[in-house]
């Protein structure tokens, strides 16, 4: 360590025993600017992109989930890390977790004790439970997965449930992954549900977001409450009369944006996150439509002169790849707004889209002390 004071002050990181936050050590205000300073210089060949200053975060209590590896034994659980030199490291009081997230934790805790959750031994490939994953809404209520390597141990959950809920007022989701896989892959396909809620309401501004136990969602709610509501303005200066929100999840981008009159289609590959799209859409009393499909396949089946007059994608890391920008380039939409969470996979879509040029663009911190950055840019269509 430089000896200067964290930029978040954590007692794991000073202890050596977790680093997962590399920029811990370089002031917030410094990590901003590296940030924008390295997307900027990435994205050097389109000179003219108009730069809004960059989206903080707060430096600390900022994530609404928490993923934690659950070792030691069902009476005494660590929740954390795992470090293949030192074992198991508990993160219960990890400053990045908001306080809600961190006040469940004794409860669950408690709860692994009480239906003997045995954790998932590593090295010996024995045990039940892998994972606690925990995500907290606005209003303080909470949806627990229990990641287990078979169905085992679920009548035994089942059993236990409502003491849960009893110690834990603000569960409202409670569901089991089964990944039965030795592994290093946090969840598996299957899930169950047990309890009657099956979603968590995600309320962002004027808009709620219903979340399904595999559904994605940002891990920085304000953050999150920022890009959308960029996005939204942006969108209201263009005045598009019909939009794909393309890689839509749970219809962030397509329910912010959706207007009277406006023609609004999301596309996802994910059916739960379709589901919880048009649940959204239903209760806001949003005129949108939702396909559950491959983003690149659904526009790849449309002519692209009848696309609409706004694109907006938001992909994976690997970016929407050569067939969707290709099929973009060719298209007649006027306005294309790209929400990247990997600066150079943006930089190779955009080369391959070279009608479409950035304008203006942002940077959101959703991950701060590290080198992950989130970028929005509105494209405009040259010729």
């Amino acid at each position: 360590m430089t000896g200067q004071p964290l930029a978040l002050p954590c007692h794991h990181y000073a202890a050596g025993r977790c680093r997962s936050c590399r920029w811990l050590e370089t002031p917030y205000a410094d990590q901003l600017a590296a940030k924008q300073e390295h997307v900027e210089g990435v994205l050097l060949q389109w000179r003219d992109i108009d730069w809004l200053p960059p989206q903080p975060s707060a430096v600390g209590g900022f994530r609404n989930k928490a993923k934690l590896v659950v070792t030691g034994d069902a009476d005494a659980p660590v929740l954390g890390i795992w470090n293949p030199v030192t074992g198991g490291v508990d993160l219960r009081d990890c400053p990045l977790h908001e306080e809600g997230i961190a006040r469940s934790l004794p409860a669950l805790a408690d709860f692994v004790g009480r239906a003997r959750l045995t954790p998932y031994d590593i090295a010996a490939r024995r045990g039940e439970l892998k994972h606690l994953l925990v995500t907290r809404s606005p209003d303080d209520e909470l949806m627990v997965r229990l990641v287990l390597r078979t169905t085992e141990a679920v009548p035994r959950v089942r059993k236990h449930l409502d003491r849960l809920r009893a110690d834990l007022p603000q569960l409202r989701v409670l569901s089991v992954n089964l990944q039965p896989e030795p592994k290093a892959i946090i969840e598996g396909p299957e899930e169950i549900v047990l309890t009657d809620r099956a979603t968590l309401a995600m309320r962002l501004g004027d808009r709620t977001l219903h979340l399904r136990p595999q559904s994605f969602f940002q891990t920085n709610t304000a953050v999150a409450t920022a890009l959308y509501g960029r996005a939204r303005e942006w969108a209201a200066q263009l005045g598009p009369r019909s939009l794909w929100d393309l890689y839509c999840g749970v219809g962030g981008f397509a329910l912010h944006l959706a207007g009277t009159g406006r023609r609004t289609t999301g596309v996802e590959i994910s059916a739960e996150a379709i589901a919880s799209a048009r649940q959204s859409a239903t209760e806001a009393g949003v005129s949108a439509d939702f396909v559950a499909g491959d983003a690149t396949a659904y526009a790849a089946a449309q002519d692209p002169q009848d696309a609409p007059d706004l694109v907006v994608v938001n992909p994976p890391r690997r970016g929407i790849g050569p067939d969707l920008a290709g099929w973009l380039q060719r298209s007649r939409s006027p306005y294309v707004l790209y929400s990247s969470c990997n600066v150079d996979t943006l930089r190779r879509d955009l080369e391959a889209m070279p009608a479409l040029r950035p304008v203006r663009a942002q940077v959101f911190d959703m991950f701060p002390h590290t080198a992950h950055t989130e970028v929005l840019a509105l494209l405009v269509r040259d010729r």
